[in-house]
């Protein structure tokens, strides 16, 4: 199916096409080139992708958007990042999807794939999201350009870590429903505190369009900061939670044999039941964000909750999987990708539930805390012990004031890093263990977890 032709993408983004050529996908990574597609020369810091054009065509690009002249079909326009957006502007205007954009502290992720599937289930092949964690001032522009014309539903993460950033990415993706997940200590080398991280989240409503619906948690504490963000923008603001005030809201839960929650939960003045397959009382918060936007959108929400009881675990956000230790097996849970205190404390409750002989830890330190940092490392200590666990990882500089909390209180170690926590989990891990892997992306965790997943352990 075309997505862009050269004449369409020349006409978005104010360039000159070398010729006729038609596109069936966008992308800025040369190793993620497929046949078809149209890759965007980025140019940056750290390298530039004009670069990389041979190796593009050589994977099959049908076309370039470029700053430079190249003698392969190509748009070029004075500057490839402002042209991405340009060309982002015009996907957005050309369809009459129902767009929802998705941010939060904790739950971001999560929440834009289970309310792609719960969508999907009734458009299928017209549901369209932001792939990965595409979710910052490269990554948005690229998910909205690779939307094609006949979306029915679009659903778009927006991330931050400074005050500003989501009030450009909004008005991007002029969401018809935006909500917002959760407010925690996240970036907080960046905020004054979290009512700051809450103002900064709360400008994802600005970009609402005519008629918008904002969607807030309401057991949040910042609840009602975020429905005054939200009030001159927004013709409806629904809330979602635990809480019998809430517009949607759980009124019982119950764990399920697998790990999973049952939920009954109310949406409006209507009652649902479904389950929910991944475990954790955090899910249950994502997925009445996700029953309030699909209601919103006018979506199925029996569709919904099937969707809900199918989702599969998000690779580096609670994928599980066994690997074979001497004669028996080891559960690990992914959960690498990254990590802040308010997610640490919700995936060490979910390690709680575990019926494992032994329960076993790999912190990766959380990064961007600023001042803070020490006594939010420190205060994992207790959700770790009463989580059960008695050996762990700690891995990198941060990570020593945990090490120091837990001194004496189990079979601790201190790491520098991803490659020294993956041999020394060699020598940890026994037949019956249950592991959890978690830090903050740049801690690199994810290769403990692929070293694991290929055997080498």
């Amino acid at each position: 199916m075309s997505l862009w032709t050269s004449a369409a993408i020349a006409a978005a983004t104010g360039g000159t096409a070398s010729g006729d050529f038609t596109t069936t996908g966008v992308t800025f990574d040369s190793r993620e080139v497929g046949p078809g597609d149209l890759f965007v020369a980025m140019t940056g810091a750290a390298t530039d992708g004009h670069r990389f054009l041979d190796q593009a065509f050589a994977r099959g690009a049908a076309g370039a958007l470029v700053s430079q002249p190249s003698a392969h079909p190509h748009v070029l326009v004075p500057d490839t990042i402002a042209a991405l957006e340009n060309l982002a502007r015009a996907a957005r205007a050309r369809t009459a999807a129902k767009i929802i954009g998705v941010t939060g502290s904790v739950g971001k992720t999560g929440t834009k794939e289970a309310l792609y599937a719960a969508l999907e289930r009734g458009a299928r092949a017209r549901t369209h999201r932001s792939v990965k964690s595409y979710n910052n001032h490269t990554g948005v522009p690229l998910s909205l350009a690779r939307m094609p014309a006949e979306t029915r539903f679009g659903v778009f993460e927006m991330g931050m870590n400074h005050a500003g950033e989501l009030a450009h990415l909004t008005t991007l993706v002029r969401p018809h429903v935006a909500i917002i997940t959760t407010i925690a200590p996240a970036h907080t080398e960046f905020f004054r505190d979290e009512s700051a991280i809450a103002d900064a989240k709360g400008e994802i409503f600005q970009g609402l369009e005519p008629g918008g619906v904002a969607i807030v948690p309401y057991d949040s504490p910042h609840r009602d900061r975020l429905i005054a963000a939200a009030t001159p923008y927004a013709a409806r603001i629904v809330t979602f939670g635990l809480d019998k005030g809430a517009d949607v809201r759980a009124i019982e839960t119950m764990r399920t044999e697998s790990g999973g929650t049952f939920v009954t939960a109310v949406v409006g003045a209507r009652e649902l039941s479904f389950t929910i397959s991944q475990p954790g009382q955090h899910w249950v918060s994502n997925s009445l964000a996700v029953l309030a936007a699909v209601d919103a959108v006018g979506g199925d929400l029996a569709l919904a909750g099937l969707a809900l009881a199918e989702l599969g675990g998000l690779a580096g956000r609670g994928a599980r999987f066994t690997v074979p230790v001497g004669a028996g097996q080891a559960l690990v849970i992914d959960e690498s990708y990254n990590a802040n205190p308010s997610s640490m404390r919700a995936t060490l409750a979910v390690l709680a539930a575990e019926p494992a002989k032994r329960k076993i830890v790999v912190l990766g330190e959380m990064r961007e805390l600023g001042d803070g940092s020490d006594a939010y490392h420190a205060g994992l200590a207790e959700p770790v012990l009463a989580a059960g666990v008695e050996a762990g990882i700690l891995v990198g500089e941060r990570a020593r004031p945990l090490l120091n909390a837990l001194e004496g209180k189990g079979d601790f170690v201190h790491v520098a890093d991803a490659a020294a926590a993956r041999a020394s989990l060699s020598t940890m891990l026994a037949p019956g263990d249950a592991v959890l892997i978690k830090g903050s992306n740049g801690v690199g965790l994810a290769a403990v977890v692929a070293g694991l997943r290929s055997g080498e352990h």
